[in-house]
């Protein structure tokens, strides 16, 4: 993280400590430590454990894993927060099915302050229009927008779209999940020899992710990292 984005975000947590207290998001306490209450925060189930520099999976020593070895997805590494466990997994769903947009700002302070590589875009991961209008937002791109202000790095909106409507990924397996997905995206924009970002709430197989990836890499990227807020760790994946 850059000393500026350090300095920002210093400025921000001393801003949040000279407003009022508010109700902690998860435990109801008064909170000046912004949208949930520091003991709140401690009990977030973040990924401390060696992992896998690639997909964010747990590994014994940090390496790549064997799965990333035999078939290396089109992104060249992910970058997670925490696990999609209790009680982050609460806020996530507030956010994406409850409109509770403030929780993007603070999801999104989570993961700029583990950003050690620097790319020239970000990409959310896109909504079909359908979903779009149903929801109102793309939470994604909320979570993308905070961070491209935080870090000054454009979140290109409409650069990547979702061509076709497919069922939620959640109750499929992870080879249907690869189908499911499959050429669902398009690029309506040039990313020749650039460093792109896509910005997503969770990450469980990771197929969506991988599908954008290689249609960013049919558009000429050179180097894909995937951030995520949350990574579904396999004793939790559905």
């Amino acid at each position: 993280m850059s000393i500026l984005t350090r300095h920002f975000l210093n400025i921000r947590t001393k801003l949040w400590q000279a407003l009022p207290a508010q109700p902690c998001f998860l435990c109801g306490t008064a909170s000046r430590n912004g949208v949930w209450c520091a003991a709140c925060d401690a009990d977030l189930p973040y990924l401390t454990a060696a992992r896998c520099p690639v997909c964010a999976l747990p590994t014994h020593d940090g390496a790549i894993c064997g799965h990333c070895l035999q078939q290396a997805p089109h992104f060249d590494r992910t970058v997670a927060v925490f696990a999609y466990a209790f009680p982050l997994n609460k806020l996530v769903q507030a956010l994406k099915h409850n409109e509770k947009l403030v929780l993007a700002n603070s999801l999104a302070d989570k993961l700029t302050q583990r950003i050690a590589v620097r790319p020239d875009c970000l990409v959310a991961m896109p909504l079909h229009p359908v979903r779009l209008r149903a929801r109102g937002f793309n939470q994604s791109f909320e979570l993308a927008r905070h961070i491209g202000r935080q870090m000054n790095i454009p979140a290109l909106l409409n650069a990547c779209q979702r061509m076709r409507d497919t069922p939620p990924q959640t109750a499929l397996s992870r080879k249907e999940r690869d189908q499911n997905v499959r050429q669902a995206f398009i690029c309506t924009q040039d990313f020749s020899g650039k460093h792109v970002a896509i910005v997503d709430d969770v990450m469980t197989s990771g197929a969506s992710l991988n599908e954008v990836a290689q249609t960013l890499r049919k558009a000429g990227a050179r180097e894909i990292s995937a951030w995520v807020i949350a990574r579904t760790l396999p004793h939790s994946a559905s």
